[in-house]
């Protein structure tokens, strides 16, 4: 088992990290007067702040370990989950979806709903997302004990007791300005943990020319440096398969259900000080994201060319490329800012999905449906406790991740079941007024057993497999294709049930629908020609524009 030669001085940064994340947590604290304090912000914080959060929330252990995990399964078409399957989605949120959530002054996302719906769609995405957030922080959890088990030699138990315990802490002291402030501070971090890695290790193989080399006697060969060879329909040989998956179940689906529906990203938005910095705050996050795969994709690869049976039942995990890594290049210091960075990653992706739900918990089951009509001090309470609630349950469901070699896999399964069929949801909802109240619970319902049966009935699908030959054990099956063609089965199913139920049941009267639906004016909105415009270079369609046109150049450059 690898273990880190961790000293004083790597012990020391570390302790440094982790006195200033409380800190933060501690100087939040004196904001939170009031539940909207805790649970958003106040609504007062600016768009480079958010903007950094935005992104920091997103840059958890999923994002770290299960890129650098793909990049050395799949090589660079993992850039699709990034060019395609995000910053379009978030430039979509940005100059699109964000007027509507700010707009209308809702608290989570399931809010949304309730007014454009009826409360039995409320609940149900609101159960729904709650237990997707549990779910998903307990990834970052269980990935971080397992780290931090390999590293320094900790015990699982007490890996995850410490890093909860510091997630907690923040979270309860400073509610979303402290997880917020703190993912802040955790980018950087991470930043500039992975940065001499990727520079080391590519040093070491001979630079990018080198790697390309080494890379071409393995089993990827040289199309792992290719994005979008091998992507014909009926003969797939792109590690992540077929165009169609990768177009509309990756770059539409899943990623526009994931930025623009998921309230542990929307919710950093709503925490800004005013509607341009909350349309800022997706756009200024999407620079970074589109030159993170920099920062993840290549330490996989360079795992891959150097690291003996990656991947192989003999030898070590993918989700182990950026740990082995770290204990072959990096140097005492140099180790404490790198594991200080990865414990950041952690931290932050765990601390989105549990102050999320807490807002999401105490807004739109509790205060909604348990306990109505208290005083706002009483659901501040129920906010801290439920902080607590949350990180007990991620504990509780950290080890079903364990079941899974490349957790990316385990990740876009998860948003095939929750995020594709809220986002054919919401797209129908904003965008026709006919979409009816209880067409929504039932689209959702059907969504949900789309993406289930197509999760199940896939693995007996030959077309899913390697030279469209069925492997018995599986071990074989394109697990990541299997889920964009669940993400498109989830849509569909969805798309098709809202728009039946839709036809039959009676719409809203347009008088409910102001600041709802695209085109239906909110009477108590302000007048737009009196709202000041920002300046030109905080036009979110100008910061927007800039973003596609970046992703655009990419990849051309590197097809």
């Amino acid at each position: 088992m690898l273990r880190l030669h961790i000293n004083w001085f790597d012990y020391t940064i570390l302790g440094i990290y982790f006195a200033l994340v409380i800190t933060i947590g501690v100087v939040a604290r004196r904001a939170v007067a009031t539940s909207e304090d805790f649970l958003l912000s106040g609504r007062s914080l600016p768009a480079w702040v958010t903007g950094l959060a935005f992104i920091s929330a997103n840059l958890g252990a999923i994002e770290i370990l299960g890129m650098a995990a793909n990049g050395a399964q799949y090589g660079l078409p993992t850039v699709h989950f990034y060019w395609i399957g995000a910053v379009p989605a978030m430039v979509f949120l940005g100059v699109v979806m964000m007027p509507f959530y700010y707009g209308s002054r809702v608290r989570s996302v399931p809010e949304f709903l309730l007014r454009r719906f009826n409360p039995a769609t409320h609940l149900f995405n609101a159960l729904t997302f709650a237990l997707a957030a549990v779910l998903i922080a307990g990834v970052n959890l269980y990935a971080l004990a397992l780290v931090i088990n390999a590293l320094i030699g900790w015990p699982i138990w007490l890996s995850i007791a410490v890093s909860a315990l510091f997630v907690l802490a923040y979270i309860t002291l400073g509610g979303l300005s402290g997880a917020i402030y703190n993912e802040v501070l955790q980018f950087f971090v991470i930043i500039a943990g992975l940065v001499p890695l990727v520079i080391i290790g590519l040093h070491s193989v001979g630079g990018w020319s080198g790697l390309q080399a080494k890379i071409g006697h393995t089993k990827l060969g040289s199309n792992a440096f290719s994005t979008w060879s091998g992507v014909g329909v009926g003969h797939w040989a792109n590690p992540l398969g077929d165009w169609i998956g990768i177009v509309f179940g990756l770059g539409f689906v899943l990623s526009f259900g994931y930025w623009t529906t998921n309230f542990a990203e929307v919710q950093r938005a709503l925490s800004a000080k005013d509607l341009s910095a909350a349309q800022r705050t997706p756009l200024i996050g999407a620079y970074p994201k589109i030159f993170i795969p920099a920062l993840t994709i290549i330490p996989g690869l360079i795992a891959l060319a150097i690291i003996p049976n990656l991947g192989k039942p003999k030898g070590a995990s993918y989700n182990d490329a950026i740990p082995l890594l770290m204990g072959r290049f990096l140097p005492n210091g140099a180790l404490g800012v790198a594991l200080a960075g990865l414990l950041a990653a952690f931290m932050a992706g765990m601390a989105a999905n549990v102050s999320s739900f807490n807002t999401v918990f105490t807004y739109d089951i509790w205060q909604t449906y348990i306990r109505r009509g208290r005083r706002d001090r009483y659901y501040l309470n129920v906010g801290r406790v439920v902080t607590v609630v949350g990180i007990l349950i991620g504990i509780g469901t950290a080890f079903i991740a364990s079941g899974y070699s490349n957790i990316m896999n385990y990740i876009q399964l998860l948003f095939s079941f929750f995020n594709a069929p809220l986002f054919a949801t919401f797209i129908l909802a904003m965008f026709w007024k006919r979409t009816t109240p209880w067409s929504g619970i039932a689209g959702l319902a059907a969504g949900t057993i789309g993406a289930a049966v197509m999760h199940f009935v896939g693995y007996d699908i030959a077309y899913f497999y390697p030279h469209q030959v069925v492997d018995p054990t599986h071990a074989t099956i394109n697990a990541q294709m299997l889920n964009f063609y669940g993400a498109i089965a989830a849509f569909v199913a969805d798309l098709v049930v809202t728009v039946i139920v839709s036809l039959v049941t009676k719409p809203k009267p347009v008088s409910e629908l102001g600041g709802l639906v695209w085109g239906v004016h909110d009477p108590n909105a302000p007048d737009p020609a009196s709202v000041p415009k920002p300046v030109w270079w905080k036009s979110p369609k100008l910061l927007g524009g800039g973003a596609l046109g970046l992703i655009t150049v990419l990849s051309i450059i590197f097809a």
